[in-house]
């Protein structure tokens, strides 16, 4: 009796054992859905501030400019010993890969130090990094407060200066924003893989 006893609790639980693992499949399965439907939805929408900067060529861009089409726009600076670099090629390969799927939008390099990069010194960083005008600009002509709240209200990124020190902590993410002037999306900026996730992103946004 004791042996038929422990028999059928080993078949109970073996039983509960499959149903926990289905359930499980099943959630699984619709988390994959989740972010594959998420993959084509906009994840925020946070307005951008108004703004009117001056570029590498010491021109006007504003966002008047940029509206009525996809944008996508990063904070560096050119004296940064880190990120800035990768991030910055990163973005002249993503530039080269919209230009080869046929999909035109401007790119935006906010500096976050615009008390040293002017726009000549912009200038000489971009073709460091061989980004083209065309459709890519490099901003200053504005102060460290403004930069630092310009970022915060229209991103939702980190930008702090100390006092004293050449390097600048600011958020490292490339943010796409929406015709209607919204950032809508985020990616990681120091990895190449996201500049395909951009691609697709836009592949769909674009139809």
């Amino acid at each position: 009796m004791f042996k038929n006893l422990k028999i059928v609790l080993f078949s109970l639980i073996t039983i509960m054992l499959l149903v926990a693992c289905g359930d499980d499949h099943n959630s699984s399965a619709n988390g994959n859905q989740n972010n594959d439907e998420q993959e084509i939805k906009p994840e925020f929408e946070e307005e951008v501030q108004d703004f009117s900067f001056t570029n590498q060529d010491d021109e006007t861009v504003s966002l008047d400019d940029l509206k009525g089409e996809y944008w996508v726009a990063d904070l560096i600076f050119t004296n940064c010993e880190t990120v800035c670099p990768p991030m910055t090629a990163n973005m002249a390969k993503l530039q080269q890969m919209l230009d080869e799927e046929g999909i035109d939008i401007r790119l935006v390099s906010f500096s976050v130090d615009p008390q040293n990069d002017d726009p000549e010194t912009l200038k000489a960083f971009g073709d460091k990094h061989g980004a083209d005008y065309s459709n890519w600009d490099f901003l200053t002509g504005y102060s460290q407060e403004d930069i630092e709240s310009f970022a915060s209200k229209s991103f939702k990124a980190l930008v702090s200066k100390v006092d004293g020190d050449d390097q600048v902590t600011h958020d490292t993410s490339f943010m796409l924003v929406s015709p209607e002037g919204d950032m809508i999306n985020r990616f990681k900026g120091t990895s190449f893989e996201e500049m395909e996730s951009i691609v697709e992103y836009l592949k769909h946004y674009k139809k």
